[in-house]
């Protein structure tokens, strides 16, 4: 299909759509359940509480260092499955296509969705596709759902952080919005940063099996600032950090002191945020180092008795400062 392009009538519902999906989505997704047409997929579930989630993704640039928008959602989604223990089973895949967006891109960015399900161990098994007029959209938008089962005896919830626990990352922050911004060529910026765009359910298992886990979260939009926030008011419980212990690399950090922007706000795509039980955070942690997303854990602070939402850094002088939120997000169109 070298040159062609999406037209309106690809979202029209004949013919035009019709070989789209069988020409194009259904052999490069490569599932037979998606060519059944179904317009719901059923399947039998193993044993388990479900867990579903949904997300759309509308990065910009499409491809980034480390990353394209296929990968991304995948990635996402599976990540969010796995953040309250589940193991993701099922995916579905709807494109938001722009007249005009040439084929050969599609390609790519399905290929990616199929190659990073595939490594995932989740089949896409229903999706959509709409064509929007030329201009509506950057090219393609895509939302997924995912669907997972989580296992008996795991209880993991945003909610869950107490007094006590220890706060692990699994490494550097603001990877995934620096690279994505240094691929848009806007600001002239050099360097040699790849997105941390990854598939943490593996990391996930390895961690629940060393010990107990009791909230997480993947701090992707409004990055771990959003996420400490997001943990300490569901907990109703304060959270501290130790400045010194947080994760940032030079480059990166270089790129937010020369813009203003704080590294703890930048999105992350293949990090999470961990309340372990101070019982068992060191065995966790060894865990987590012992595997290829976790070389660089690391304890970065504790939830505290005191008011919910409350995140204080200590700096490396001592006095401690409160962590605010911006008003609204640093870097647009990351995720």
């Amino acid at each position: 299909m070298a040159g062609e392009v999406i037209t309106m009538a690809h979202g029209g519902g004949g013919t035009r759509m019709l070989e789209l999906l069988r020409d194009t989505v259904f052999p490069l997704l490569g599932d037979a359940a998606l060519v059944t047409a179904e317009d719901a997929a059923t399947f039998e579930l193993p044993g388990g509480r479900v867990a579903f989630t949904t997300d759309s993704f509308v990065v910009k640039p499409l491809l980034f260092p480390g990353g394209d928008i296929g990968k991304l959602a995948v990635c996402g989604t599976v990540n969010d499955l796995a953040m309250v223990g589940a193991r993701p089973l099922f995916l579905t895949l709807g494109l938001i296509l722009e007249e005009g967006f040439e084929i050969r891109l599609l390609e790519r960015v399905l290929r990616s969705v199929a190659e990073w399900a595939r490594r995932a161990g989740v089949r896409v098994v229903a999706g959509d596709t709409k064509v929007v007029e030329r201009g509506m959209a950057d090219g393609v938008y895509i939302n997924t759902s995912g669907v997972g089962v989580v296992p008996g005896g795991r209880n993991i919830s945003i909610s869950g952080a107490a007094p006590g626990d220890v706060l692990i990352v699994n490494g550097y922050l603001g990877d995934h919005g620096i690279a994505v911004l240094v691929g848009r060529e806007e600001y002239g910026l050099e360097l040699d940063l790849e997105s941390d765009c990854a598939l943490l359910n593996g990391l996930v298992e390895s961690m629940l099996e060393a010990g107990e886990v009791h909230a997480m979260r993947d701090p992707t939009r409004g990055g771990l600032a959003a996420a400490l926030k997001e943990m300490s008011a569901a907990s109703a419980a304060a959270i501290e950090l130790t400045e010194e212990e947080l994760p940032v690399r030079e480059g990166v950090r270089g790129v937010c002191e020369m813009l203003g922007l704080d590294p703890l706000f930048i999105a992350n795509e293949g990090k999470l945020l961990a309340a372990v039980g101070e019982r068992d955070a060191e065995a966790v942690l060894e865990a987590m180092r012992g595997h290829q997303l976790g070389a660089d854990s690391r304890i970065i602070g504790r939830v505290v008795s005191g008011k919910a939402g409350r995140v204080s850094v200590v700096t490396e002088l001592g006095p401690k400062r409160l962590l605010r939120m911006p008003s609204g997000e640093q870097l647009p169109r990351i995720c």
